[in-house]
C-alpha cells in the first residue's frame, strides 16, 4: 500500500512539473493591424512576397553561341557550353560600363572583353572620384575555374572609349580613352608580354581627337583610327616599333571618293599586303550610307591605295 501511495505521488509531481513548463511556453501571437481582418492580413503578405526581387533563369545572350555570357540578376555570368553550366564572374556589372557610356547596358560593351575557349578577360574601372579611376583587367585561364584581376593603369579620368585583345596567349593590348572636353580627349595604348599579368603603355600618338578605333595585327605593328564627329577624312596612325612611335598614315582617296571615305577600321593582314575597310562615318549617305571603301598597303600600313567599293554584305577573304 505504501508503494502504491508514493507511486501515485511520483506521477502527480511528474505532472505538475509538465503543467508548470506547458504554462510559462511562451505563445506567439500574430499582431493584426488595427481594423485589419486575418484574410486582409494574410493578403497583404501575399502582396509582400510578390515585391521580393525574384532570380531569373539564366538565358544565353547569344542562343547560338556555345560560348557566351548574360547579365541578368545584375551580374555577369559565362557559359561555355550554351547555358547548361554558368560561372559567375568577379566583377560587378556596374563598373564594366563604368565612365562615360550611355549605350545599351543589357549587353557588354563589344570590344571591352575576350570571351573563347582558352580566355575569359573583362576590361573595368573602379573608383569614386570621376578623374582617379583603376583600370583592370579580371581574366580567367580556365573557364572560370580560378581568376586574376591586374591593374592596367591608375590613376585615369573616368573611360570613354574602352577596348582589350589578345593576338595569343602572350602579346594583347588595351586601348582607352578618358578625359574627353567637347572633341577631344586624352587616349592611349598598353600592351602585354606575359598573357596580362602586367601591363606596359606604349608612347603617346599625341593626337586628341577622339578616337574611334584601334587595335594590332601582330607585336610590332598597330593602328589608331581618330574621329568620331563629322570626320571630313581619314585619320590614322601607325606603329611598326611596338608604339614606341606613331606616326600618322597617308590614305590617297580618289577625287570622287573625297568626304565620303571618311573613317578607317582596323586593318588586317590580306595575303601579302594589308587591307582596311573606310567607312563613311556617322552621317555619311553615299548609297545609303553602308559602303565602304577598301585600301589596300604594300608598306606595312604607311600608305593605302583605293582598291573597290565594298557592299556591307559583302563577305572579306
Amino acid at each position: 500500500m505504501k508503494k502504491l501511495v508514493v507511486s501515485v505521488a511520483s506521477i502527480m509531481k511528474i505532472g505538475l512539473i509538465i503543467a508548470i513548463i506547458l504554462y510559462q511556453k511562451p505563445t506567439t501571437i500574430t499582431q493584426l493591424h488595427p481594423d485589419q481582418t486575418i484574410d486582409e492580413q494574410e493578403n497583404q503578405e501575399s502582396l509582400n512576397d510578390a515585391e521580393k526581387p525574384k532570380t531569373e533563369l539564366l538565358q544565353p545572350i547569344h542562343i547560338d553561341d556555345p560560348i557566351t555570357y548574360s547579365l541578368q540578376n545584375d551580374e555577369l555570368n559565362i557559359t561555355f557550353d550554351k547555358g547548361s553550366n554558368w560561372i559567375t564572374v568577379p566583377v560587378e556589372k556596374d563598373q564594366l560600363f563604368d565612365g562615360e557610356y550611355n549605350g545599351n547596358k543589357r549587353e557588354l560593351i563589344e570590344v571591352s572583353y575576350v570571351l573563347t575557349q582558352n580566355r575569359a578577360a573583362f576590361l573595368y574601372s573602379d573608383g569614386m572620384d570621376w578623374d582617379n579611376k583603376r583600370i583592370l583587367l579580371t581574366y580567367s585561364l580556365d573557364q572560370g575555374k580560378t581568376w586574376k584581376e591586374s591593374v592596367v593603369t591608375k590613376p585615369f579620368p573616368a573611360m570613354r572609349f574602352r577596348k582589350v585583345d589578345f593576338l595569343n596567349d602572350k602579346f594583347g593590348y588595351v586601348i582607352i580613352s578618358g578625359g574627353r572636353t567637347m572633341s577631344q580627349e586624352f587616349s592611349t595604348v598598353f600592351l602585354t608580354h606575359d598573357g596580362g599579368e602586367s601591363w606596359e603603355e606604349t608612347t603617346n600618338s599625341g593626337v586628341t581627337r577622339l578616337i574611334s578605333d584601334g587595335g594590332f595585327i601582330d607585336e610590332t605593328t598597330g593602328f589608331l583610327s581618330f574621329g568620331t564627329i563629322n570626320p571630313e577624312e581619314p585619320d590614322l596612325y601607325v606603329t611598326q616599333d611596338a608604339g614606341n612611335t606613331w606616326t600618322e598614315a597617308k590614305v590617297n582617296i580618289p577625287a570622287e571618293y573625297k568626304e565620303i571615305f571618311v573613317q578607317a577600321e582596323v586593318p588586317v593582314k590580306e595575303g601579302g599586303y594589308l587591307a582596311v575597310l573606310i567607312n563613311q562615318g556617322p552621317n555619311g549617305d553615299y548609297k545609303g550610307g553602308k559602303v565602304k571603301g577598301k585600301f589596300i598597303s604594300k608598306d606595312n600600313g604607311k600608305t593605302w591605295e583605293f582598291q573597290v567599293e565594298v557592299n556591307p554584305n559583302e563577305t572579306e577573304g
